[in-house]
């Protein structure tokens, strides 16, 4: 194994039900946008495992099909996940690229995402490339010190939006906010879904309060 994911044993899938071709939708790991749907043998589900592309069964070509392998445009495996019933099989990735062969994010145009989630991933991009003359840069480059002070004035601005200004105020208050928390979370290794996991484990704890 050359990828940190959890690998799924092929033996708990129901091969026989879906004539060895098991049905693969793969979903976007930053955004959960549905990106594709394909088919994998037993041997395609081992290669996805040991290279961390996603590699499909091509029923066209009759061969194992690597996303990608022609366009550059690879899928890397986050997470892989098999259904209730053991004949589905759910993979989210990493897109190098559009995922469609039209140019598109997705083969099913557009598809609903989490556009947080998608500000997130540009921003960790812009972090690691600092595009010239582009304001997120230049905020890490100012450091984690003047992004905490900008995330403060923007937090004090939207709490008076909230208060004395239009409804039209207080989103645009809350838009800058967020894109500001979400650079000072990316400037100190940090990532949103970090921030919404704490929110879940909260909710999970208080469930588990409320219901003994």
């Amino acid at each position: 194994m050359s990828t940190e994911f959890k690998a799924l044993d092929p033996t708990a899938l129901d091969w026989a039900k879906v004539d060895g071709l098991m049905p693969v939708i793969v979903q976007d790991a930053a955004t959960l946008r549905v990106l594709m749907l394909g088919y994998m043998d037993r041997e395609a589900l081992e290669k996805t495992h040991d290279s961390g592309k996603v590699t499909f069964f091509s029923r066209t070509k009759k061969r194992l099909w690597t996303k990608g392998e022609t366009s550059g445009n690879h899928l890397d495996v986050v997470d892989i996940r098999v259904d209730c019933d053991a004949d589905t099989v759910l993979v989210t990735a990493q897109p190098h690229g559009p995922t469609c062969h039209t140019g598109e994010a997705s083969c099913f145009g557009a598809a609903p995402g989490n556009f947080l989630g998608a500000l997130d991933a540009l921003i960790k991009q812009r972090e690691h490339d600092r595009p010239l003359n582009s304001y997120t840069t230049k905020l890490f480059e100012k450091g984690a010190r003047h992004i905490a002070q900008k995330v403060g004035e923007e937090g004090v601005e939207t709490a008076l939006a909230g208060v004395v200004q239009r409804d039209e105020d207080l989103l645009g208050e809350s838009a800058d906010l967020l894109f500001h928390l979400i650079v000072l979370l990316r400037s100190r290794g940090l990532s949103l879904d970090d921030a919404v996991a704490v929110l879940e484990d909260r909710h999970a704890k208080a469930a588990e309060k409320a219901a003994s």
